[in-house]
């Protein structure tokens, strides 16, 4: 797994968290973290997340041995 998917991972799971709150309190945390939905900055936080979970359709398509034999950078 490569650092964008990493990235793109915490992204997602950042995401389906909010979403979780969302659903269960009526409680959007991006919003009133960043200034409501409609901030500059909020929007960004959802456009990132957006993004995070087209990188993280790649993983759903490889198959697991590919995932967890990609080869891993030798630390020295």
């Amino acid at each position: 797994m490569t650092t964008i998917q990493r990235i793109a991972l915490v992204l997602t799971i950042i995401g389906a968290i909010n979403w979780g709150l969302i659903g269960f309190f009526q409680f959007d945390l991006v919003a009133s973290i960043f200034g409501g939905q409609d901030s500059a900055l909020s929007r960004i936080i959802y456009g990132l997340v957006g993004i995070a979970g087209l990188i993280n359709l790649g993983l759903l398509f490889k198959r697991s041995e590919e995932v967890a034999r990609e080869p891993r950078p030798e630390v020295r």
